[in-house]
């Protein structure tokens, strides 16, 4: 059985989102709404907070199509 992972690298988080690295740059924090955590040097991204941010965006558009 496969642990599941805490913290995902930015390619990782972009296809999870089926968007490029670019955009999620892009929409990372403070630039964006993604938030990320910084180690050192390194980005990673919570799988809950991109669960979060998608859950966002549904109710942004749901409410924009009304």
């Amino acid at each position: 059985m496969e642990k599941e992972r805490l913290l995902l690298k930015p390619p990782e988080a972009a296809e999870s989102l089926s968007i490029s690295e670019r955009q999620l740059w892009a929409k990372t924090c403070p630039r964006g709404q993604i938030p990320s955590v910084r180690i050192g040097n390194c980005v990673r991204y919570d799988p809950r907070a991109l669960d979060q941010y998608i859950a966002d965006q549904q109710v942004i558009t749901s409410a924009d199509s009304e």
